[in-house]
């Protein structure tokens, strides 16, 4: 008989937040897999879990998967569980997952906490559509101009961020999408010092700078969605420049440009630039 992966979700701060069904499949499974296994043994301890922990991060995922899907398919059943929260959301556990699947492995989950979840239904920004991009490239260019191409996105925007890097990226974040748009930062979600603000960018940064306390933490950041009446104004602006940008160069410099002044998706630039 073949065994079963169980994807586990675990506390995100606060032990109690944890379900009835993910300590009894956290007892009653062969192995399970941790991020890290010291951390996780915390967990165990508080509740009295004796199953044998092995280590699978995002640096031996690749390595171990071969392994564990041996396992599997030998009867042995696994959890994998993360340091907090839903596991492979920003967290390991997508390449065993689909290498299981393809395998014809049972991958059962076992839901439980979630940060950005937690985070969207208590910032006061709209839920009925939203768009997970985990964490923000850590070089400054490069995050810029990840931001840019976030724009023109019309549902509210979620990315977790460090505390090394929080208020580089609120500032960042006020240079791209100026200063009108709602954001939430949400930190130490369920833990003793938790903190939620939803306010305007500038006032979060004048927030974080007045003490260096308030930089602490991990954060969840939900960035309010384009206005479509900005989105309006932003494609009757590319009306007026791409054809003058396309006269000067090719379509594909063209509609980088133009991308970049307005914040209009570059394929959708370009394919208004070849039409022209």
């Amino acid at each position: 008989m073949i065994g079963q992966l169980f994807i586990v979700a675990t506390p995100i701060g606060n032990l109690n937040d944890i379900t009835y069904r993910a300590i009894e499949i956290l007892k009653n499974v062969d192995v399970v897999l941790a991020e890290d296994t010291r951390h996780s043994k915390k967990l165990f301890t508080h509740f009295e879990i004796s199953t044998p922990l092995k280590a699978f991060h995002e640096h031996n995922e690749r390595e171990k998967t071969e392994s564990i899907i041996s396992e599997l398919n030998s009867g042995i059943s696994i959890a994998l569980i993360s340091d907090a929260g839903t596991p492979l959301i920003s967290d390991p556990g997508y390449f065993l997952v689909s290498h299981a699947k393809k395998e014809g492995i049972e991958v059962i989950p076992i839901p439980g906490p979630s940060a950005l979840i937690t985070a969207l239904s208590v910032s006061g920004l709209a839920s009925n559509s939203f768009s997970f991009f985990g964490f923000l490239p850590s070089k400054k260019i490069a995050r810029i101009k990840y931001l840019q191409n976030k724009i023109a996105l019309t549902e509210t925007i979620i990315f977790y961020e460090s505390p090394k890097r929080i208020l580089a990226t609120l500032t960042d974040m006020l240079g791209v999408f100026g200063s009108d748009r709602k954001v939430c930062l949400a930190k130490e979600l369920t833990k003793s010092f938790e903190t939620i603000h939803t306010d305007k960018i500038e006032n979060l940064i004048k927030y974080l700078t007045s003490d260096l306390v308030h930089q602490k933490g991990e954060f969840v950041i939900l960035i309010s969605s384009a206005d479509k009446i900005d989105l309006v104004d932003a494609e009757n602006q590319l009306g007026k420049i791409l054809p003058i940008l396309c006269a000067e160069m090719g379509a594909s410099k063209a509609a980088k440009l133009a991308s970049k002044i307005t914040g209009i998706d570059k394929k959708h630039c370009y394919n208004k630039a070849i039409d022209l």
